[in-house]
């Protein structure tokens, strides 16, 4: 295949300025314009953009993706699925007036997860393309595996005077949580014909309205409530964390990502809980730090290997991905193709880090200045709108339910990682 540096270069910036559209604004993902695309490849082949140079656009725009969807998680309170469990650990920084160091330790979660995946991608592909059947065929058991782990390891908000068997509660509440939020996805998935959007951008997703619930209008409502507000929030922050914690988060967020790209119907979303039961909880900054760097190397990291696992096994596990896997046939690239794509990865990465520390200081600057109560109203307001224009009265229902669902964390002082199995269990139920 020959292929046309301009026409390469001229598609990685498209991709990259959509992954900063679609990153910055909650309610539209990567999937979104990978559609769109999709559906607009004779007009944009009618311009000299043969499907690869698509397949690049859409490949550029969910890695620049996943460098930016950390500032409305962390800022705004509007996580997607890849970002729903940065929205905890982000807000504890950004109330300690540190949003900007959240940012970069994100950027540079994200940063890292590239080189470690390069490093990572030879033996996984080898170790994926012998035993993929294998663990194909127990995915559901490997869930299952995980939640108890999860559950096993909680164990609340510790407190003088507290016995022994404390943790019994704690424990007790994180299953509770994970079966609610459990029987509410079941229930929304079940539904999902019932969205009837206001206005239609691609498929909507019925995990709009849940996460932005779960994980974010369960915040902010917590934040009006409390009359939370924002501290003075500090200029050209630098991250301050230990080389062990850094390579630490890094490992386990890339190694994470990567395992579950190879999966079928597991999003990065359980990479980041995998990557989350790697790293101590405690309080503190130091573990809301690493947290940050571990969630957004899964995410990162399994944007990557889900390219790898279409070229390798010949399967699409994401969204962008399905829409490559339509634009052109994989399995005719050779390795110079990889490469390339490899080295396309590269670059996008590296003008989104910086891009993201760059943004994450403005709106840092910017939440400084102003009332964070009335942000927050602000946002609520912003986050239900956009829940009723992409999915409809059914979806905000959905929101309405989720929301107190999301709060019931906080006051139970257990981690929210336990909600999600609004999205693990319908997936272990659908694999068992």
């Amino acid at each position: 295949m020959e292929i046309s540096l301009v026409l390469l270069i001229i598609s990685i910036m498209l991709g990259f300025l959509l992954g900063i559209v679609s990153g910055l604004t909650p309610g539209i993902h990567v999937n979104n314009f990978a559609l769109i695309l999709v559906a607009a490849s004779p007009f944009l082949s009618g311009m000299g953009f043969a499907p690869f140079y698509i397949a690049v656009i859409i490949l550029s725009n969910s890695i620049a993706h996943t460098f930016l969807d950390i500032i409305p998680s962390i800022f705004l309170g509007a996580p997607e699925a890849d970002t729903a469990l940065a929205v905890l650990p982000g807000h504890a920084l950004l109330m300690e007036g540190r949003g900007e160091e959240a940012v970069r330790l994100s950027a540079i979660g994200s940063a890292g997860a590239v080189i470690v995946s390069l490093l990572m991608v030879l033996p996984m592909a080898f170790f994926f393309k012998n035993i993929y059947v294998l663990v194909n065929d127990y995915v559901g058991w490997i869930l299952v595996l995980i939640v108890i782990v999860m559950i096993a390891t909680e164990n609340g908000e510790s407190e003088e005077g507290q016995g022994s068997l404390v943790h019994l509660k704690y424990k007790f509440y994180a299953l509770l949580l994970f079966l609610i939020s459990g029987f509410l996805g079941i229930f929304a998935f079940d539904n999902t014909v019932l969205i009837q959007p206001l206005i239609k951008f691609g498929e909507p997703s019925i995990l709009m309205p849940l996460l932005s619930g779960l994980f974010g209008a369960s915040m902010l409502v917590i934040s009006l409530m409390t009359k939370s507000e924002i501290p003075p929030q500090q200029k050209n922050c630098m991250f301050v964390l230990s080389k062990h914690r850094i390579i630490r988060g890094l490992v386990s967020g890339t190694a994470a990502g990567s395992f579950v790209a190879w999966l079928p119907g597991v999003s990065s979303a359980v990479g980041t809980i995998l990557a989350m039961l790697f790293i101590r909880v405690e309080k503190g900054a130091e573990s809301s730090k690493e947290f940050m760097v571990s969630i957004s190397s899964a995410n990162t990291s399994n944007a990557i290997f889900s390219l790898v696992a279409l070229f390798i096994i010949g399967k699409a596990r994401s969204g962008a991905m399905v829409a490559i896997d339509q634009l052109v046939n994989v399995g005719d690239w050779d390795y110079s193709i990889i490469i390339i794509l490899l080295i396309v990865i590269i670059f996008v990465s590296a003008i989104s880090y910086f891009t993201t520390i760059y943004l994450g200081g403005r709106v840092s600057g910017f939440l400084s200045r102003i009332n964070y109560s009335r942000l927050c109203a602000g946002v609520l307001a912003g986050l239900t709108v956009l829940v009723i224009m992409f999915t409809g009265w059914f979806g905000f229902i959905i929101f309405l339910i989720s929301t107190p669902v999301g709060m019931v964390a906080s006051y139970a002082k257990i981690r929210k990682i336990n909600a999600m199995g609004v999205i693990m269990l319908p997936v272990i139920l659908y694999f068992l």
